[in-house]
């Protein structure tokens, strides 16, 4: 899981789902967890 500062290029790859938890937005990838990433 890696802190980035921007998510949209992660958002657009394939299989990208995209979470709001406790205040912080995630993209979940499953196809390819290497694009796993939280906002902030």
């Amino acid at each position: 899981m890696k802190v980035r500062n921007s998510l949209r290029s992660l958002m657009a790859k394939p299989g990208a789902q995209v979470v709001r938890r406790r205040g912080h937005v995630f993209v979940l990838n499953k196809k390819n967890p290497r694009f796993k990433a939280r906002q902030g």
